[in-house]
């Protein structure tokens, strides 16, 4: 038993929280804010490196797999021309179209890398010669972009147009921005348009589509074709592991700049988001998962661009989300 008071010495009297910054309390009755939990989802695994372990154990099983295959189908072939010479030999002309169709595949794989490695250096020639102001270096560029897009008939007007133009120019920002207006601003305005149509598409799954994963699903499939599309406007045309390698370079940069976390602003920002988020938690989800694809665009749009922007103005994804989901939950 004690006697007296006891006195209790607070050392961190001063970091306590008093009433007027204590935090306030949770009300049971106002549903959590929107978090877009699909698209963060969908960064976080598309950014995810995986380990040597995992590149290991992938590599051992396709080599093996791969040496099984062969010897079983080796084996199966000589055993059926044995037995039935004109079929045996019918079956190894259709596996050597097979293979010849694998060929065809790899090599259109290999021309895709490097068409987006072409665009990746043309981004780092033009930005060097905006740094330095190198007229010589910018006419190259500019001379690259042009044969980049020579067989396209959607850019004809734009070559023609630039080509009698840049004579004009005497500076590389002149220059190259006059290819910025001429030649990819037709291309920026399609690539926004896909932006739109599946931040659209994402928003409407989230909201009326209840079954579990099935917003992560949509929202998988649909940025990974909006940045193939986007890729295929520039003139990437990238493969399927191009797809791949871009959709994870794209989302690296995302999770590495937090452009994935939902800012305060973001809700209130798009259309209809502030009021959907009370009256629906998944009409909320929805407007968040669209706003988290249209920053997935943006995003492309500048890894995909030949040129940086400088004249031309970068889309603003506040913009976009507006114009893609305005009139589809309803307004304020």
């Amino acid at each position: 038993m004690t006697r007296g008071p006891i006195l209790i010495d607070l050392e961190d009297d001063a970091e306590a929280p008093t009433p007027d910054t204590a935090p306030p309390v949770p009300d049971p009755d106002t549903p959590p804010r929107p978090e877009g939990r699909a698209m963060q989802t969908v960064a976080t695994l598309a950014a995810r490196k995986p380990s040597r372990l995992a590149r290991l154990f992938w590599g051992l099983l396709v080599a093996i797999l791969g040496a099984v295959i062969s010897v079983a189908a080796w084996d199966f072939v000589n055993g059926l021309i044995a037995r039935a010479p004109l079929l045996g030999y019918g079956v190894t002309g259709l596996i050597a179209a097979f293979v010849l169709v694998l060929l065809v595949i790899a090599l259109r794989e290999l021309a895709a890398f490097s068409r987006l490695a072409r665009i990746d250096r043309l981004q780092s020639r033009a930005e060097a010669a905006l740094s330095g102001d190198s007229l010589i270096e910018a006419r190259a560029v500019m001379a690259d972009l042009t044969a980049l897009y020579a067989g396209r008939e959607d850019t004809r007007w734009g070559r023609d147009r630039l080509s009698d133009l840049s004579a004009d120019q005497f500076d590389a920002a002149s220059l190259l921005g006059l290819a910025e207006t001429e030649l990819l601003a037709p291309l920026d305005r399609v690539a926004t348009q896909e932006i739109e149509a599946a931040a659209r598409q994402v928003a409407t799954v989230t909201a009326v589509v209840p079954l579990a994963l099935a917003d992560v699903v949509a929202a998988l499939t649909s940025n990974l074709r909006m940045i193939r599309r986007i890729a295929e406007i520039y003139g990437g045309r990238s493969g399927t592991l191009g797809s791949w390698r871009l959709a994870r370079a794209v989302m690296t940069h995302l999770v590495a700049t937090g452009a994935v976390a939902v800012g305060d602003d973001l809700i209130g920002s798009v259309a209809g988001g502030g009021v959907l988020s009370k009256i629906s938690r998944r009409f909320g989800e929805g407007v968040v998962n669209g706003a988290l694809t249209a920053r997935v665009g943006v995003a492309a749009i500048e890894v995909c661009r030949p040129l940086p922007f400088t004249r031309s103005r970068r889309p603003s994804v506040t913009g976009l989300v507006k114009r893609a989901l305005t009139g589809l939950f309803g307004s304020r």
